[in-house]
C-alpha cells in the first residue's frame, strides 16, 4: 500500500502544526492541510488573539523546537489575582492571590500573541523535511478502509495516509464526516476580546474579575499592554461590540477600574460567542480529534489552547511509541490509549469551568457569600493555594513527556 504520509492533519491553526512538528521529530511523515492561504496565516497585525500559556505548555513548544523563537515576544505571568466585584465598585475584600514564587519551576506561564506563535510554527514546518503543507485547500470528503484513510480536497486531489487527525475547530468537519456527535450548550455569553494600552506597568500580574454577567480577564502583554477577555451576556455584548471605540472604552472603564491608570485600545476588537462543546468520542476508525475539534470550553480558566497542547503531546507520544513497537498506529487499540489518556481529564476540566462560570456569573447575595468564603479559605491555606498554583501552571495530572520537559 502506498501512502502520501503516515498522518494527515486537517487544520493548520496552532494545534495542527504543533502536532505535525512533534510527530515529525519522531520520524513520522505528516501532511498538514489548511483552508487558509499562506499570507493570511502569516499576517503580522495583531488580530486580538493572545494565549495564556501554562508552564507545561511552554515545555511542549520548547520540545517541538519553537519556544526559543517566540520567548522574546512573550510576557511572563508572575502573579494571578482573582476577585469578586461589580462594575464601578472595585474588587471585593475576598480574593485569591497566586504568586510564582510559591513554586520552584519559575513563572506560572507566559502570555503570547497568536501572530508570533503562528509564524514560528509555519517556519518550523518549512524547515522539517518530514512535513508537507497544503495551503488554501479545503477537505471535502474522507474515506476509511482496512488499510488506511483517504482525504479529498476541493481541487480534486486525493491524499492517502494511515490515520487522519482533525484539528479543524469546534465545528470540525472531520468529526461530522465521521458521524461523531457532540454534547454541549450555549452559555448565553459572548467574549469581547481586544488589547488595551494603559499608563501603569502590570508587573506581570494577570487579573480575573468575576462580574455578575461573566468574568473579565486582564492578561499582561509585553510593555504597558494587556489582553482583555470580557464575558458579557449575549444581548449586552452585541450592544457594546456595536459601539464606536470611545463608547466601548466608556463601557469597559468601570469594569476595568483605574489600577493601571488610563486605558486606550491597542488594536482591533473582536467578539466570540461562548459555548461548551465536547465530542462524544475523541477517536474513530483511523481517526483522532485534537484541540477544539475534540473540546471547546469556557475561557474562564484560560485552558483552551493549553488543553489542545495536552492533546498534541499525548497523541504524539502514543503514535510515536506505537510506531517504534511496530504496531499499526491507527489500530483501535492504539487510538484508545489516546482517548483514555485525554477524555477523562478533559471532561473534568469542562465540568470545572462550567461550574465555576455558573457559580460566579450571577449577582445572588448567597452565591457572593459562598464565593467570598471559598476564596478566603483557599487564600488562607498555603498548601491548598500552592496546589492551585501548580494547577494553573499545568503541572498536575498524568502529563505526557513533552509537558514534563522530556523528549518522546
Amino acid at each position: 500500500m502506498t501512502y502520501d504520509a503516515d498522518i494527515l492533519i486537517v487544520g493548520g491553526g496552532l494545534n495542527g502544526p504543533s502536532l505535525a512538528l512533534a510527530l515529525a521529530q519522531g520520524g513520522l511523515r505528516v501532511t498538514v492541510i489548511d483552508a487558509l492561504p499562506r499570507d493570511t496565516r502569516e499576517g503580522v497585525e495583531f488580530d486580538g488573539r493572545a494565549y495564556a500559556l501554562a508552564l507545561a505548555s511552554t515545555r511542549v513548544l520548547d520540545g517541538i523546537g519553537i519556544w526559543a523563537d517566540v520567548a522574546g515576544e512573550a510576557q511572563p505571568m508572575l502573579q494571578i489575582k482573582a476577585s469578586d466585584g461589580r462594575a464601578g465598585e472595585g474588587a471585593a475584600p475576598f480574593f485569591l492571590h497566586f504568586d510564582h514564587a510559591e513554586i520552584e519551576e519559575g513563572p506560572m506561564g507566559h502570555m503570547l500573541e497568536d501572530r508570533y506563535l503562528r509564524r514560528a510554527l509555519l517556519a518550523a514546518m518549512d524547515d522539517n523535511p518530514n512535513i508537507t503543507q497544503i495551503e488554501g485547500r479545503r477537505v471535502i470528503a474522507q474515506e476509511v478502509d482496512a488499510n488506511g484513510v483517504s482525504a479529498t480536497t476541493d481541487d480534486g486531489q486525493v491524499l492517502r495516509a494511515r490515520i487522519l487527525v482533525g484539528c479543524d475547530g469546534r465545528d470540525s468537519a472531520v468529526a461530522q464526516r465521521a458521524r461523531i456527535k457532540r454534547t454541549g450548550w450555549e452559555y448565553g455569553q459572548t467574549a469581547l476580546v481586544c488589547a488595551i494600552a494603559h499608563d501603569h506597568p502590570h508587573h506581570g500580574c494577570a487579573h480575573q474579575f468575576f462580574m455578575p454577567a461573566g468574568p473579565l480577564a486582564i492578561l499582561p502583554l509585553p510593555g504597558n499592554r494587556s489582553s482583555i477577555v470580557w464575558s458579557e451576556r449575549t444581548d449586552t455584548a452585541a450592544e457594546i461590540h456595536a459601539m464606536n471605540d470611545a463608547d466601548y472604552l466608556e463601557a469597559l472603564r468601570p469594569r476595568f477600574g483605574d489600577f493601571l491608570g488610563d486605558i486606550a485600545l491597542a488594536g482591533k476588537r473582536f467578539a466570540y460567542p461562548l459555548r461548551l462543546t465536547i465530542a462524544n468520542s475523541f477517536i474513530g476508525p483511523r481517526l483522532a480529534l485534537v484541540g477544539d475539534a475534540a473540546h471547546g470550553m469556557h475561557p474562564i480558566a484560560g485552558q483552551g489552547f493549553n488543553f489542545g497542547l495536552r492533546d498534541v503531546a499525548a497523541l504524539a507520544e502514543v503514535l510515536i511509541l506505537a510506531a517504534r513497537r511496530g504496531e499499526d498506529i491507527a489500530s483501535p487499540i492504539v487510538l484508545e490509549r489516546y482517548q483514555q489518556w485525554r477524555r477523562f481529564d478533559t471532561m473534568m476540566m469542562a465540568v470545572g469551568t462550567d461550574s465555576v462560570n455558573r457559580l460566579f456569573s450571577n449577582d445572588s447575595a448567597l452565591m457572593r457569600g459562598v464565593r467570598g468564603l471559598g476564596m478566603g479559605v483557599v487564600q488562607s491555606l498555603p498548601g491548598l493555594r500552592r496546589r492551585f498554583i501548580r494547577e494553573a501552571a499545568g503541572l498536575t495530572g498524568d502529563l505526557p513527556r513533552l509537558m514534563r520537559g522530556l523528549p518522546i
